[in-house]
């Protein structure tokens, strides 16, 4: 979709993450204000996601490896990759998924 999307405008996804740009090979979402938590189950998806930290404090568990995650921190999780996260302080980031996610 070509386009503006605003983040105070945009739906909410199945998750609780708000849908942005969306196009055919590629797609963001923010994931706003999510409170800590430390019961999320692993998961895994056929899509690849990198993420941009905005605020807050996490944990991304990551097949074997635990890495922290705070404001300006970046991080991928590869396609199919078992991970979860531990929220440690509301979080706020933004991801790209390749292909979209669903």
């Amino acid at each position: 979709m070509a386009g503006k999307i605003s983040s105070r405008t945009a739906p909410a996804g199945p998750h609780g993450e708000v849908a942005l740009a969306q196009g055919e090979r590629v797609a963001m979402r923010m994931w706003r204000d999510e409170p800590p938590t430390d019961d999320k189950p692993s998961t895994t998806s056929p899509h690849e996601t990198v993420g941009y930290v905005i605020s807050g404090r996490a944990k991304l568990v990551l097949a074997d490896r635990t890495i922290a995650l705070e404001p300006g921190d970046s991080y991928c999780v590869p396609a199919h990759a078992v991970h979860t996260y531990h929220i440690l302080e509301t979080f706020t980031a933004i991801e790209a998924t390749a292909p979209p996610a669903a």
